[in-house]
């Protein structure tokens, strides 16, 4: 095997596992192969941003308790009506009511530890850098389990709903 091939098995390698620590699944998509068209497939949401924290603009949510609201702030897309990435902030102490949503979602923990966990487990602590997946049409309960407020940034496939459980 020449040392190019090496080189590249071994960064096909890296790559493949990384996309296993990621996502925490075997079914990680293996990278196209190197002749593939670039823009064969590809899909384009729109035209680069970058956007300073400081300019983020967070609105109430209506989801509320006693330790206070959940307020989000848009990165891209539109919460209310489709495909999103925005970002949700949740006071230090808040236990959401079980509920639900329709679509699955993706989420990361930026700041503070919270927890996202099926009704009647036990809160895993999911401190900054943290990763979950929740799926639609699932009871769980989302708690900040932080003296801080927390951060989280959520990318979903359709509309941000909040469902109180049956």
């Amino acid at each position: 095997m020449s040392l190019k091939v090496r080189i590249f098995a071994a960064a096909a390698a890296a790559a493949l596992t990384a996309g296993l620590i990621i996502t925490g699944s075997a079914h990680a998509q293996a990278p196209a192969p190197a002749t593939a068209p670039a823009t064969a497939h590809s899909v384009h949401e729109g035209p680069s941003v970058s956007i300073p924290a400081d300019r983020i603009t967070f609105f109430g949510s209506g989801v509320k308790t006693e330790k206070g609201e959940l307020f989000a702030g848009r990165a891209y897309g539109d919460l209310q009506h489709g495909h999103h990435g925005t970002f949700i902030r949740m006071p230090h102490g808040f236990v959401s009511p079980v509920h639900t949503h329709t679509e699955d979602y993706y989420a990361v923990v930026i700041q503070g530890v919270g927890a996202n966990d099926a009704v009647g487990e036990m809160p895993k602590p999911l401190p900054a850098g943290s990763y979950w997946f929740q799926r639609g049409e699932e009871p769980h309960v989302t708690r900040c389990l932080s003296d801080t407020d927390c951060l989280f940034f959520i990318v979903q496939p359709g509309a941000f709903d909040y469902v109180p459980a049956k």
